[in-house]
């Protein structure tokens, strides 16, 4: 079994355990994913890399987001957190991507897209997962609830592989 906390530790040893490989694609937690799975001793072996992809044009020139996809539902939805997933697997030729987009505040909120909005999704080489979140409080706070269930995401989806 895979178990250990906290869970980017128990990723690293589940993904060295199943010799797998990840990759992340990050938009409003700026690469905090990656931090977080790069502080583990021992993640080089399996962790290949991550993109920021702040700005629509980088999501869609280094991660193959359809422009049309934003176009049409916003840089904060499932579809481009999905695209983004896939894209940085095969950015990387990774076994493994995690990716999220949303709305990190202060900022940026609308009606139907509060601040605190979040999609993550999760793609391995058989299932994915997708998340919609709503989380609260400071710009900080939004970002470090959106890295947490990210990996939880990312953890669940291993465990089950």
């Amino acid at each position: 079994m895979c178990d250990s906390k906290p869970v980017e530790e128990a990723i690293i040893k589940c993904c060295i355990e199943k010799g797998c490989s990840l990759a992340t694609a990050e938009s409003c937690t700026g690469g905090l994913i990656a931090h977080r799975l790069t502080n583990v001793p021992g993640a080089s072996a399996v962790f290949l890399g991550g993109v920021v992809a702040y700005a629509n044009a980088a999501k869609m020139a280094l991660l193959d987001v359809p422009e049309a996809v934003i176009a049409e539902r916003g840089a904060v939805a499932e579809a481009v957190a999905v695209a983004m997933a896939r894209g940085a697997r095969a950015r990387f030729d990774a076994d493994y991507a995690v990716a999220v987009t949303g709305i990190a505040g202060p900022g940026g909120g609308t009606l139907e897209k509060p601040v605190g909005t979040v999609y993550l999704a999760v793609m391995g080489p058989a299932s994915q997962r997708v998340r919609h979140c709503l989380f609260q409080g400071d710009r900080d706070a939004v970002k470090t609830q959106t890295a947490e269930a990210a990996l939880q995401l990312l953890f669940e989806l291993l465990e089950t592989s």
